[in-house]
């Protein structure tokens, strides 16, 4: 059988849940809070009180690290899924469970109780301030989300159960999928591995992902999400989704479970609708990349400005200005923004160019407006220069040395535009580099991993 571990936090009902899992299945039960106590020979309470939170996370990632190998069913502290060690462990070969409770339950669950508070705020407002901090990560780590302020422990139980031994994830609906698929053109070595698995009655504890577009056939991200799904060794696949109507493709999404999707164009604002939150950062950019699903409520957020801003992180804050205004435009100076930059947006279309311009509060204008002494910074968020084709977007007399050229086409590594920027002596960035740090950023959210940005750089 799959490791089976729960997560969530204080309350959530994993000390009482956890023991009638590993009793029907003849396992072993841990419980890192007992085996720590057990160790150090003091209670949680006196830990976090002499030693404070910091060391008993310590003590608990030691813990974790050095869990039995075999089948288990383990519960974690609230805490655990702050660190990506010991979400890289937890997950190995394992199924993961999010009991999830509101914050009134837990509070009530947990009053009187002798842990030392983690902040300076009242019972309640801590437990509902700690909840929301965390729940992304409860939700990236888990492979099954179930309300335990809802259901009895004997029917948490049972889904449990049943999800171990059957997958987590709707055979009859991934069938279903199988068909929707069919009608598109994924590549045959892509629909075969999916044939297999529901063929042979197996299942995806970890999760089903895709990338959805109109196209995406061309996407690398399958050659790097399921060699890191491999490496971690989880039981997941991802895939790709090329087809016009993009209600048809969410509703397959749903109906058949799948944890995760990333989103290429043309549907990352129309996408928005059906997620039933949206980060901030997200809203403020006006376009989702990346979706997740758990316990059948959607999350949509935004990691393309990530991949724009990780980069950019030691290059010195100045003026920059962004060609293009479209949606890798506004993540674009988003991130530019948050690193304290001016920005100017120019576009061919001088209206779209002033509706971004009026969005963040920023110049714009048209590409005859480009002064190279004026920049500090260039991004070409346009598609020129795609394929290698000419002319670049600048030549090499409109760049300077010192200035810092990043070209989000990726294909080819050495677009037009880098080849010119590097004549001219400038700093540059291919857009390969967007792609490595937003698929870090992505695979974080889909599996509550962090990745190093060489784990997918290799990969590409």
């Amino acid at each position: 059988m799959k490791r089976i571990v729960l997560i969530g936090p204080r309350g959530s009902g994993k000390s009482t849940i956890g023991p009638m899992v590993a009793q029907a299945c003849g396992v072993p039960f841990i419980d890192t809070d007992e085996e720590i106590v057990s160790r150090t020979g003091r209670t949680v309470e006196e830990l976090f009180r002499a030693d404070g939170e910091d060391a008993f996370r310590d003590y608990e990632t030691e813990v974790i690290q050095n869990l039995p190998e075999g089948p288990l069913v383990i519960a974690t502290g609230g805490g655990a899924v702050c660190r990506t060690e010991n979400v890289r462990m937890l997950r190995r070969e394992a199924m993961v469970v999010f009991l999830e409770a509101s914050a009134a339950v837990l509070a009530d669950r947990t009053r009187g109780g002798m842990r030392p508070a983690l902040t300076s705020l009242s019972h309640d407002e801590e437990v509902a301030a700690v909840l929301e901090r965390r729940r992304a990560r409860y939700r990236a780590a888990a492979d099954l989300c179930l309300r335990a302020d809802e259901e009895t422990p004997a029917a948490l139980c049972r889904v449990i159960l049943e999800a171990a031994e059957k997958g987590s994830l709707p055979v009859n609906a991934l069938s279903e999928l199988l068909s929707f698929l069919d009608t598109t053109m994924i590549p045959a070595g892509e629909r075969n591995v999916v044939h297999t698995r529901i063929r042979t009655g197996a299942s995806w504890h970890n999760g089903l992902y895709a990338v959805i577009g109109n196209p995406c056939l061309h996407s690398i991200s399958p050659s790097v999400f399921n060699p890191l799904f491999e490496k971690y060794r989880l039981d997941a696949f991802y895939t790709r989704i090329e087809h016009p109507d993009l209600a048809a493709i969410m509703a397959q999404f749903n109906r058949a479970g799948m944890k995760g999707l990333s989103v290429t164009i043309p549907f990352k604002q129309d996408v928005m609708r059906y997620c039933d939150a949206i980060t901030p950062d997200a809203r403020e950019i006006g376009a989702v990349n990346t979706v997740v699903q758990c316990g059948g409520r959607t999350m949509g957020s935004n990691t393309d400005w990530l991949g724009i801003r990780r980069p950019l992180e030691d290059t010195p804050a100045g003026e920059a200005v962004v060609f293009g205004a479209g949606g890798a435009a506004y993540a674009a100076i988003y991130a530019l923004q948050s690193l304290g930059c001016g920005v100017t947006v120019l576009n061919r279309t001088a209206a779209r160019a002033r509706e971004a311009g009026e969005r963040f509060d920023c110049a714009a204008g048209v590409p005859d407006d480009y002064k190279a002494d004026a920049f500090d910074i260039i991004i070409n968020a346009t598609s020129v220069g795609m394929g290698g084709a000419l002319p670049p977007l600048l030549r090499r007399d409109q760049l300077h040395e010192g200035q810092t050229v990043f070209d989000l086409v990726y294909t080819p590594p050495a677009t037009p535009l880098i080849r010119e920027a590097r004549a001219a002596g400038c700093i540059c960035i291919p857009g390969t580099e967007m792609f490595i740090h937003q698929a870090c950023g992505q695979f974080e959210r889909f599996t509550g991993i962090a990745l190093e940005p060489d784990e997918v750089r290799e990969l590409i």
